[in-house]
C-alpha cells in the first residue's frame, strides 16, 4: 500500500442487503441515494470502469462494499460479487476489496470463505457497546457479539474498522464516552463516527414526530463526536472519517427531517481541537496571557482549521482575550499539522512576511 498517497476507493453500495432487519436509525437508500439494493455484474463493471479513469497518479485501488450486511448476504452471492472484483485483482486493476457488515455475522465460516481473496478490511457496525442502547436502537446484537468478533478478525489478521453513531436514543455522554473507551480498549486499525439524523422512512421518523426522540444539536454533536475522536487517538486508532458523506440527498430536508447534519462535520470537529488547544496553551502561560500580541504559527495546510467555521475560532478567541491582538503565520515553520506554536511579538520585532491578521 502507497502510504504516501490514499488508494482510489470504488464505493458499491448494498442497501439494506443482507440486514436481518431496519434498525431504529436506519434508511440506507436515502443515505447511499440508491433504491435498488443490489447492483448486479454489469452495473458494477460500469461503475469499476467509470472510477478507474480518476485513478491519476494513486498506485494503489481499492473497491469497498458499503450500506448493507456483507457477510449476511447468502454466501453464493458473496461469492458472487467478490469474483467479479477477482478479476480486476487478477488484472493488478484493484488491489483490495474491504465491506462493511454486522458484528454478529463474524464467524470462522464467513472468514473462512473469503480466505481466497484479497480483503484488505473489513469494517464492523459496532455503533455502540452498550447493550441497553443497542436494544433501543432495534440492533439485534450485542456488545459481546462485537468483542468477539474483534477478536476473531484479529486471529484471521485481517485490517478492522469500527463504525459508531453519536446520538443514539437513550445514550448519554458519560455512557457513549464509557463506550467509546471499552471499544477503543479492543485496538481497531480505524474508525469512522457518525452523527444520528433523523430519516424519512426510518423507524426513527415516527419517535421524532410523536415526540419521543429528541435529536443533538449540532454544537451538542460536536462536542461529544471531538471527545470520541480524542478517545481513539489516545490509543492510536485512526479515525478516518466523522460526519456523513455529503450529498444532494442529505441537503434534502424532506428526507432528512432532523440530526446535526453540516457538509464538512469533521472540520467543524477539528476546529473545536485547535481551538481548545489554542486556549490551552494561553491559560497555562503568564507569559503569554499578559502579552498584548501574540502570533499563532500553523502548518499550511491547518490554517482553515485554526480559523474555525467562517472564522468562528477567532471570533471566540477575541472574545475570550480581548486585550489580546492575534496574528497567524502559515508559512510551513510548523511541520505537524496537527499542532499550533503560539509565540508572543513585541512592536519592536519585524513581522514575518507569510504573517496574517484575523480579517486576512
Amino acid at each position: 500500500m502507497n502510504k504516501r498517497c490514499k488508494p482510489l476507493v470504488i464505493p458499491i453500495f448494498i442497501p439494506h442487503s443482507g440486514c436481518p432487519h431496519q434498525c431504529a436509525f436506519c434508511n440506507q437508500s436515502i443515505i447511499t441515494n440508491q433504491k435498488s439494493n443490489l447492483p448486479d455484474k454489469y452495473q458494477i463493471n460500469d461503475i469499476i470502469t467509470q472510477y478507474l479513469q480518476y485513478k491519476g497518479k494513486r498506485e494503489s485501488v481499492e473497491l469497498a462494499f458499503f450500506g448493507g450486511n456483507f457477510l449476511g448476504l447468502p454466501h453464493k452471492t458473496i461469492i458472487e460479487l467478490l469474483e467479479i472484483v477477482n478479476t480486476y485483482i487478477s488484472e493488478n486493476k484493484i488491489h483490495g476489496i474491504r465491506f462493511s457488515t454486522r458484528p454478529d455475522t463474524i464467524n470462522p465460516q464467513t472468514l473462512d470463505l473469503l480466505k481466497p481473496y484479497t480483503i484488505s478490511a473489513i469494517e464492523l457496525g459496532v455503533q455502540s457497546m452498550n447493550d441497553e442502547i443497542l436494544l433501543k436502537s432495534k440492533r439485534g446484537h450485542t456488545a459481546g457479539d462485537t468483542i468477539k468478533a474483534i477478536g476473531l478478525l484479529k486471529d484471521y489478521s485481517f485490517k478492522i474498522g469500527v463504525q459508531v453513531m453519536v446520538g443514539l436514543p437513550d445514550d448519554s455522554e458519560s455512557s457513549l464516552l464509557k463506550s467509546t473507551h471499552k471499544l477503543a480498549k479492543l485496538a481497531p486499525d480505524f474508525a469512522r463516527i457518525y452523527p444520528l439524523m433523523v430519516l424519512k422512512g426510518s423507524p426513527m421518523e415516527q419517535w421524532y414526530k410523536k415526540g419521543l426522540y429528541k435529536p443533538l444539536t449540532l454544537e451538542e454533536s460536536v462536542k461529544l463526536v471531538k471527545k470520541m475522536y480524542q478517545i481513539f487517538q489516545a490509543d492510536n486508532i485512526d479515525v478516518i472519517r466523522m460526519g456523513l458523506q455529503a450529498s444532494d440527498m442529505m441537503e434534502d430536508q424532506s428526507m432528512v427531517l432532523a440530526g446535526p447534519w453540516h457538509p464538512a462535520f469533521g472540520h467543524l470537529v477539528f476546529s473545536q481541537i485547535f481551538y481548545d488547544m489554542i486556549c490551552r496553551k494561553i491559560d497555562q502561560s503568564p507569559e503569554l496571557l499578559k502579552t498584548k500580541s501574540l502570533i499563532l504559527n500553523v502548518h499550511h495546510r491547518s490554517e482553515s482549521r485554526l480559523r474555525g467555521d467562517k472564522n468562528s475560532n477567532l471570533k471566540k478567541l477575541k472574545s475570550r482575550y480581548p486585550k489580546i491582538d492575534f496574528l497567524i503565520d502559515s508559512g510551513n515553520t510548523i511541520q505537524n499539522k496537527n499542532c499550533v506554536d503560539i509565540k508572543p511579538f513585541s512592536c519592536w520585532e519585524k513581522l514575518p512576511r507569510s504573517a496574517k491578521t484575523f480579517d486576512n
